[in-house]
């Protein structure tokens, strides 16, 4: 039997993913995120760092914005944001900070993830605020864009998988 909790994370990531593709199709890390507040989207956003040159350019970190002057408010509790990828140290301590209730996240991230794969900031137990997460919704999608993009980029650039 399929769970409708389920069902509503796999719609939300779903929208993730079209962002995360608008990235990748202008050449930036394919990572995409929502933020839904009773039960309706209110920010969506993929990666710019290489547009705008900003290396804090992430997509949660500019869904943030987005949903903070939605609500016009600094916290985003009941709040869910949707990523693609598990969200980084910088993200993930924004969210922190924003006191944002849930993080939905699809594929781990073992090289920067924050949320338990490196570090733990979003349940540290030590901050003013711990988000509850739920992990692997859509995993397999959400990995395989990222892993596309890259193996695009490395043919691009004349490297071959088994180097990389």
């Amino acid at each position: 039997m399929v769970d409708a909790n389920d069902l509503i994370d796999r719609g939300y990531m779903a929208e993730a993913l079209k962002e995360a593709q608008k990235a990748a199709l202008v050449d930036e890390v394919p990572v995409g995120a929502v933020i839904v507040h009773e039960r309706k989207i209110i920010a969506r956003a993929h990666n710019q760092v290489e547009l705008l040159k900003d290396p804090t350019a992430h997509a949660e970190m500019i869904a943030i914005t987005q949903a903070a002057n939605y609500l016009s408010c600094k916290w985003l509790t009941d709040c869910t944001i949707y990523v693609t990828i598990e969200p980084c140290s910088m993200c993930v301590g924004a969210l922190v900070l924003a006191r944002i209730t849930d993080l939905c996240f699809g594929a781990r991230d073992d090289k920067t993830g924050a949320c338990g794969s490196v570090l733990n900031v979003s349940q540290n137990g030590l901050l003013n605020h711990d988000i509850a997460i739920r992990e692997g919704v859509c995993a397999d999608e959400c990995a395989s864009v990222l892993q596309n993009y890259f193996q695009l980029k490395r043919k691009k650039n004349g490297v071959s998988d088994a180097v990389a």
